[in-house]
């Protein structure tokens, strides 16, 4: 496998082109910051994020709502483990990439190698190149990323076979400090109509509020495993989680016949001395 694993999907789900990829991402955060809801008097910026996946023009102003909520900490936060579902390759357990960068139309992003050799001590996780070659749930995050933190290194975890136990060890193990954020790439419900769709995912949202993971089934999420892994996390740890957005196709870019559900979620740290 190359040294660098090329961007798959831009010019599909986003711009190819990286001046309008930029212009794109800016005008998505800008209406973020706009909108946002309040923050906690406690949070600075969170440490885990839910982000959906799908073409910008679906879900580009969803993700947005949770990347603005990085940029308090654009300074300070250095690596991002990103966990997303395989869409195109069936495989046991979570794969990493071999490569030392993923690369977009705004450059190239390293690979954390300290936190690799760290999930490698996982015996469920292992290299799997294939499974990262056209997936797009962990790409579409990057620009994102790449505009509200500018330097930073990233480590891609696909999911493929696995337990949300499983993902639970990975996410314990690269836990870290304020230096890191998760982010947990999921889509919600898929291709019910409109209004069912709406509520299954409201239902989903309440379960991620409540931070209670058995309420998230199979039709429910497909990143759902890593969602499952980060709730328990979360509650463990006194996470506080936020509904930032809750959507779905409908509203942003197709028809309401068939829909795809989105949501963002942010969960902050109390600063009262929990971790």
């Amino acid at each position: 496998m190359a040294t660098v694993r090329p961007p798959a999907v831009a010019g599909s789900f986003y711009p190819a082109d990286a001046q309008s990829l930029r212009a794109v991402v800016a005008e998505y955060l800008l209406e973020a910051y706009e909108s946002s809801p309040p923050k906690p008097s406690n949070a600075t910026w969170p440490k885990a994020l839910i982000v959906p996946h799908a073409g910008y023009m679906y879900s580009g102003l969803v993700a947005a709502r949770a990347y603005a909520t990085l940029e308090p900490g654009a300074d300070i936060v250095q690596r991002i483990i990103l966990i997303g579902p395989s869409h195109h390759v069936p495989f046991e357990g979570i794969a990493l990439p071999s490569n030392a960068a993923f690369e977009t139309p705004l450059g190239r992003v390293p690979i954390d190698e300290t936190s690799r050799h760290q999930a490698l001590t996982l015996p469920f996780v292992h290299t799997f190149d294939d499974a990262h070659h056209w997936e797009h749930s962990l790409e579409v995050q990057l620009p994102f990323l790449q505009i509200v933190l500018g330097t930073f290194s990233v480590l891609p975890l696909a999911v493929g076979r696995a337990t949300p136990s499983q993902v639970r060890a990975v996410i314990d193990t690269l836990w870290g400090g304020d230096e890191t954020v998760l982010v947990i790439s999921s889509d919600l419900s898929h291709f019910h109509d409109y209004e069912t769709a709406k509520r299954m995912d409201t239902a989903t949202a309440n379960a991620i509020e409540s931070l209670d993971p058995g309420r998230i089934g199979r039709e429910d999420a497909c990143g759902r495993t890593g969602v499952q892994a980060l709730l328990g996390a979360a509650r463990e740890r006194s996470l506080i989680p936020q509904t930032l957005d809750l959507r779905s196709s409908g509203d942003t870019a197709g028809g309401r016949d068939e829909v795809v559900g989105y949501g963002a979620w942010a969960f902050t740290a109390s600063r009262n001395g929990s971790p």
